[in-house]
């Protein structure tokens, strides 16, 4: 009797392909390499048949060789693949070849052997000398540990804690826990950026000095990540800690998911198979039967919405655990102080009152570099990017300016390119004229700038961090960066963001302040960032959401388009539209426009917004919309398009 079997490959095919064994005992979960046309490829068995294709059986050609030094995936990892691939609309097998670490992406060479021996003996992160002991926990976080220990199996609790208030001591007694109760027990702890991962580590190794811990994230080597890959898939590594990718981490004794700051935009893919990994972790744990532990200070909207409905356990630490207080807010009116090079009057003061007490201030901006423009004051010139709709921030260290989407660099222009006048001005201010600014006004200070343009070497930012925890800065100037870990949504992040960055101050008992230059200090937003009450906003944000008919109340999905010109972009887009027409009875279809960045890299760029009545019925017309889309002949001229489910940006 024939033997087939259906494996999952890195093509652009909605199915599997289907090849000969001989025997299709224990094929499922397999890795293989198979022929693909004229080229050999890696892929992995899915699904074991003795039922004849649809196709003359001498067409079908057998199995290359199985890869019986990698074991088996487990049939849960598979189904989670799967599961991953179909909601955001991508092949299955593209999902699987993804979700491979790099040793696994080509077929093997004749050194494939002594690869993998190296590999399996690097070594895992763990510390030699022994676990201090843990702080006692407070009442709050014991009775959260206790609920996330009570689980049975697969739970999804939200850990709401204000900053400070130790969730991570929460999620550290949790880890414990589990690999208590199974001595081969495995923990995935999910964190949003790469810049956070070494801090945690190190703690990890410090509280868990004996068990061994692989860390997955894109910035590492690829020799690191196959390493650290295939010690989760074999079991060797028990606490896996990455950024959004470790999701798709091979863990066969997966019995503990937590994702830190999981309202953190950056576990959102933003090319390729554009998945939330914090949506993802969801799956993975249910899957796997295993409790889940999403943790933050301001909780998205839509995990938010899901405890107040009773999907989630909502876990509550509403004090800080040192006891220490709470940082007052105060806003500073920008239109009564204006500011100079960025910094008004009364922060300059407060900044430099903070120094002289031998304490340390942080100064929070989101714009990196020095100016976000340069300009002619004759002509009206901006600097902006000859690729992409922006402009070009101006870098003073290098005078050059920059394209912080392309990439592009050029020097600043000695005269304006217009009128030739020579008086160009920088314009707005960004991390580096704060930190100039600073400099003057408080020129004995030690100022540490922490953003991309510092940080870009590896280790960088660590030490960078170092230094200010050891007191040897006395200012620190940053982006994002600073505020973690030690559109529609705009009221969401702006509110989350500020209380982040306030979270960093009052941790070492004194009494703290938090200053905030704004043009619109009546805001509502303002008023519930003084009470410190997420709550209060979070039920004010959903109730304009759901008034309005936006996420997490109605789903959306973007189908997007990239062409040489923007007609073209706009030309598909609406060819797709009028495709949908005939099934789009329950499903509304915005018209096509250009994309907030309409171009970039040289590529214009343009959208179409899709909203259903719930997430099946959108799921089941995009599966078949795009299936015919996929069918159709392509417009004149090269149109890339992509679909995103749930958009964080439209």
């Amino acid at each position: 009797m024939a033997h087939y079997a259906q494996v999952a490959l890195d093509v652009p095919l909605a199915e599997p392909l289907t090849y000969r064994v001989d025997d299709d005992a224990g094929c499922i979960g397999r890795c293989c390499v198979v022929p693909v046309g004229r080229r050999q490829a890696i892929g992995v068995c899915v699904e074991c048949t003795t039922r004849a294709p649809p196709v003359a059986s001498e067409r079908i050609r057998p199995i290359g060789r199985w890869l019986d030094d990698i074991a088996p995936f487990e049939s849960s990892w598979l189904e989670f693949v799967r599961f991953a691939g179909e909601y955001y609309q991508h092949p299955w097998g593209q999902a699987i070849a993804a979700a491979l670490p790099p040793v696994l992406r080509s077929p093997p060479g004749p050194r494939w052997a002594g690869s993998l021996k190296r590999l399996r003996g690097a070594a895992l992160a763990s510390a030699a000398a022994a676990p201090r002991d843990p702080p006692p926990l407070n009442s709050d976080q014991q009775r959260a540990v206790d609920s996330v220990e009570a689980a049975g199996g697969f739970a999804p609790f939200l850990l709401h804690g204000v900053t400070g208030s130790g969730k991570t001591e929460v999620y550290f007694a949790a880890i414990a826990s589990a690999l208590r109760k199974d001595t081969e027990a495995q923990v995935l702890l999910l964190v949003p950026e790469i810049g956070l991962t070494p801090q945690l580590l190190s703690r990890l190794r410090e509280r868990f000095a004996t068990v061994s811990t692989a860390c997955m994230h894109s910035g590492l080597p690829d020799a690191e990540r196959s390493a650290a890959w295939l010690a989760a898939h074999e079991g060797r590594a028990r606490i896996i800690v990455g950024t959004r990718l470790a999701v798709f981490a091979s863990m066969p004794r997966l019995r503990l998911v937590i994702v830190d700051e999981e309202h953190d935009p950056s576990y959102k893919a933003g090319d390729g198979m554009r998945y939330s990994a914090r949506d993802l972790a969801v799956k993975r744990a249910q899957v796997a039967d295993a409790p889940l532990l999403l943790g933050s200070a301001t909780p998205a909207l839509e995990s938010w919405s899901l405890a107040g409905r009773g999907r989630y356990c909502l876990l509550k630490l509403p004090r800080r655990a040192t006891d220490a207080a709470q940082p007052t807010f105060e806003l500073i009116d920008l239109r009564q102080h204006k500011p100079v090079n960025g910094l008004s009057e009364p922060l300059r003061e407060a900044v430099g009152q903070t120094v002289a007490r031998a304490e340390q201030a942080l100064v929070f901006i989101n714009r990196r570099g020095y100016a976000p423009v340069v300009a002619c004051d004759a002509c009206g010139w901006l600097s902006s990017c000859p690729k992409c709709a922006v402009f070009a921030a101006f870098h003073k260290s290098d005078g050059s300016l920059h394209c912080h989407h392309c990439g592009w660099r050029s020097r600043v222009p000695r005269s304006c390119p217009t009128c030739g006048n020579q008086a160009l001005q920088a314009v707005g201010h960004g991390t580096q004229r704060l930190e100039e600014a600073l400099a003057v006004a408080l020129p004995k200070a030690r100022i540490v700038r922490i953003d991309r343009d510092t940080t870009r070497r590896r280790g960088t930012a660590e030490a960078a961090l170092a230094s200010v925890h050891a007191g040897d800065a006395d200012v620190l100037v940053g982006t994002q960066m600073i505020a973690k870990g030690h559109d529609f949504r705009a009221p969401e992040r702006l509110f989350s963001t500020v209380l982040q960055v306030a979270g960093r101050a009052g941790r070492s008992g004194l009494q703290s302040r938090v200053l905030i230059q704004t043009r619109y200090p009546e805001h509502p937003l303002f008023d519930a960032l003084r009470r410190l009450d997420y709550e209060g906003f979070a039920r004010s944000e959903l109730a304009h959401r759901r008034a309005a008919g936006m996420p997490p109340f109605v789903p959306q999905a973007l189908l997007a388009a990239q062409a040489r010109t923007m007609e073209a972009a706009l030309e598909f887009l609406a060819r797709a539209r009028a495709l949908a027409s005939s099934q789009s009875a329950r499903v509304r279809l915005y018209d096509p426009v250009p994309m907030p960045l309409a171009r970039r890299a040289g590529v214009f760029r343009a959208q179409m917004l899709v909203e259903g009545p719930g997430r099946r019925p959108l799921q089941a017309f995009l599966r078949d919309w795009l299936a015919q889309l996929r069918r159709t002949e392509p417009p004149a001229g090269r149109v890339r398009w992509h679909v995103e489910v749930d958009p964080l940006e439209i």
